[in-house]
């Protein structure tokens, strides 16, 4: 039969660059499983399918372990999982800001931390229903893009502004990679760390500590190979490579190495500075092991 995969990645045009990290399409048509490995990576996920459901496999949780979705919002994460399309089947991914999100979403984020809901129960039914409908008599990838600007500014007019607190500690935090503490980071705002904690929880969805760690492990995956393990855990922000595995095994359950080979046979389009997921395809298959499983459909 034949086979046939498409993807296209788009970034966000320039006004809604603060909430939206770019649009993605993807596509499966009477081919064999297409799965992706998604990382950690500080970004929210929305996703509007047709055709056959996506299969989503999460060995750190059992409610979403083996669950199948045509539609999907998707909270930061602090751990890898895998998800399959098969069959025949489109879809168009957003891929949210946190601060986007809660804008857009307008509910607590750690609501959607480390799980998955159907968009319609957070933005209504004839919202998503609707957008689907446009982006399915899209004539092409523009006209898709050009809907989701339009559907995702006009949702964006109503929706609430983060705390200046949050936004300010954000923005340290990611523009260091991760490599501040929470301690400076109430110094810098004014605040204890009590009140930082609980307004991350609400408006991002992690913890200062746990978005460090995430963000550290993005630098490390995107940074130019260095010529030991030893070398990019001193340029990343992590004490030693010990804790440079520690932190890879604790997000992924798999080794740096196992992660760049992955990462050197990716076959998705990727935002610079930044890996959200990779297409495994037959020859870079995620290895086996208790915490990363390949899917069996």
């Amino acid at each position: 039969m034949r086979e046939e995969v498409k993807g296209h990645v788009r970034q966000a045009p320039g006004w809604l660059r603060a909430d939206v990290v770019n649009y993605a399409r993807y596509g499966v048509e009477h081919g064999k499983p297409r799965r992706t490995l998604h990382l950690p990576a500080c970004t929210v996920t929305l996703f509007f399918g047709w055709g056959d459901p996506i299969r989503l496999h999460d060995p750190y949780a059992r409610e979403r372990e083996g669950t199948t979705w045509e539609a999907m919002a998707a909270g930061l994460c602090s751990h890898a999982d895998i998800s399959e399309i098969s069959g025949t089947a489109c879809g168009v991914q957003v891929e949210l800001t946190p601060l986007g999100a809660y804008r857009l979403l307008g509910i607590p984020l750690h609501h959607l931390a480390n799980r998955a809901t159907h968009p319609q129960e957070i933005l209504g039914h004839r919202w998503v229903a609707r957008l689907t409908e446009r982006l399915v008599q899209a004539s092409d990838w523009p006209e898709a893009c050009a809907v989701l600007d339009d559907a995702i500014t006009s949702r964006l007019c109503e929706g609430r502004w983060p705390s200046p607190v949050v936004l300010e500690a954000w923005s340290r935090l990611r523009r260091a990679h991760g490599q501040v503490t929470v301690s400076e980071l109430a110094r810098t705002t004014g605040r204890s760390r009590r009140r930082l904690e609980t307004l991350f929880s609400e408006q991002i969805g992690l913890s200062p500590k746990a978005l460090a760690r995430v963000l550290r492990f993005q630098k490390a995956i995107t940074s130019p190979p260095a010529r030991t393990l030893a070398e990019t855990a001193s340029t990343c922000g992590y004490y030693d490579q010990a804790h440079l595995n520690r932190d890879f095994r604790a997000l992924t359950n798999l080794t740096p190495t196992q992660i760049n080979k992955l990462a050197a046979t990716a076959t998705e389009e990727s935002t610079p500075g930044r890996i959200t997921s990779i297409e495994l395809t037959p020859t870079s298959r995620a290895p086996s092991n208790p915490g990363i499983r390949r899917t069996v459909r």
